[in-house]
């Protein structure tokens, strides 16, 4: 376990560097990309013909979405540079979950079927729980329930809510059941825990 602690901490950190330096750079240029197009910088000098050419067609996706949302396309540069830092960032903390996940997994199986059975409960809750914060999160913004991203969301935690919402009634159209249903799985992991 040793050696997987050593690789996986290297890998991370090679990474970090990786990705802070792209987003160095990505910074600079989308900053450079947002001053040709705030008129800034003159549009007819060789940094302004450089964005043009080379920045636009990697922006132009970025600066639709911009657009259909109400935006002004000259603030797509400084969407690109927010998307590269939250997308890294998430990265980031993917990589560790994952070698969280993998230590406990490799933690479990020494334990034998007990410990395996501990992680496979776990991961279920850990799930359950997930499902419900992307469902009330996703509720909150302009975000389909039936799109790919978050239809799964709704499949794992309707079962659970569904029960729920004949017996707690909603208060001024505000559906309190997710927040009863997370705080009700956290008491059952728990108890479930105790009795293993």
């Amino acid at each position: 376990m040793e050696t997987f602690l050593i690789g996986a901490d290297a890998v991370t950190q090679i990474l970090r560097t990786a990705l802070l330096s792209i987003a160095v750079v990505f910074g600079a240029i989308c900053v450079l990309d947002w001053a040709v197009r705030t008129r800034k910088i003159s549009p007819f000098n060789a940094v302004a013909r450089f964005c043009r050419s080379t920045v636009d067609p990697f922006i132009s996706p970025i600066e639709r979405k911009v657009v259909r949302a109400g935006g002004a396309p000259a603030s797509a540069p400084l969407w690109a540079l927010a998307g590269v830092v939250i997308g890294g960032i998430l990265l980031l903390t993917l990589l560790d979950l994952i070698k969280l996940e993998v230590i406990r997994s490799i933690v479990a199986s020494q334990e034998g079927a007990a410990g395996i059975f501990h992680l496979l409960v776990s991961w279920t809750f850990t799930i359950l729980k997930l499902a419900l914060i992307v469902r009330v999160v996703s509720s909150w913004l302009p975000i389909s329930p039936y799109s790919g991203w978050i239809r799964w969301s709704y499949a794992l935690s309707e079962p659970i809510l569904a029960p729920m919402r004949r017996i707690v009634p909603s208060m001024a159209g505000i559906d309190f059941t997710p927040i009863l249903a997370y705080f009700l799985l956290n008491i059952v992991e728990g108890l479930l825990f105790r009795l293993m």
